[in-house]
């Protein structure tokens, strides 16, 4: 199978999601650049973390414009597997492709480091390699991370079971104290109501390999070639 990678201006973390899915999950994958129309054949789309066009005017908000996004919304409609990391989750949520928003850090802090997530849905190509409740370790690099939605749009994720992470302690618990940047919920990552389409602010591509301090995001981009396999029986 193959993963796309799309490449902003200001992307960070494209090399990352290439190197995991080539090197480490030894798929094939190709880096798209965001003038580009043609996702290569793509199997799976990642859209990765960094900073879009520097995040000017608001995160996302200039790179949901790129010529590739048509080619990613139109992919994603045809029930193509979309992740975004990070950034990446922040623009599909500007594209309207995932609801709701990111506003600042609520201690207007940039936050950086190792955190626990965990597993709330299992029924989405990134997580059906998972187990329902599997606490994750992940790194987070963020400075408007805080996720927030209208009453009535945080209560239809909640209903139709589309918060698919949230930020929790090393036993899995959700509190105030497990939150680390003010997400209402605890949201750490949601889906679309079709369920391929996946936003998340931690970062599994730097979480493949032991040495980096936790292999643990490797099961969310191994769940997509899952996914994609049992289709194909």
């Amino acid at each position: 199978m193959k993963f796309a990678v799309v490449v902003f201006p200001g992307s960070n973390s494209d090399y990352d999601a290439f190197y995991a899915a080539s090197s480490v999950l030894g798929e094939d994958a190709a880096l798209v650049w965001h003038k580009d129309t043609d996702l290569q054949g793509a199997d799976v789309v990642i859209l990765p973390g960094g900073f879009a066009h520097g995040d000017y005017l608001r995160t996302g908000a200039i790179a949901r414009f790129s010529p590739i996004m048509a080619s990613v919304q139109a992919f994603a409609d045809r029930g193509g597997p979309v992740l975004g990391i990070c950034n990446g989750f922040q623009v599909l949520l500007e594209a309207g492709m995932l609801p709701g928003a990111m506003v600042r850090n609520d201690r207007i802090k940039f936050v950086s480091r190792l955190v626990p997530v965990r597993v709330e849905q299992t029924d989405t190509p990134f997580t059906v390699a998972c187990t329902s409740q599997q606490v994750l370790y992940m790194p987070v690099a963020h400075g408007e991370g805080n996720y927030y939605a209208d009453p009535e749009t945080l209560a239809a994720l909640e209903a139709n079971r589309q918060v698919v992470f949230r930020y929790a302690d090393a036993a899995g618990e959700v509190s105030p104290a497990s939150n680390i940047n003010g997400s209402l919920n605890n949201i750490a990552g949601i889906c679309n109501r079709q369920r391929n389409v996946v936003g998340l602010m931690p970062h599994p591509e730097r979480a493949t390999e032991a040495q980096l301090g936790s292999a643990d995001g490797r099961v969310i981009l191994a769940s997509a070639v899952k996914a994609l396999a049992s289709l194909s029986r």
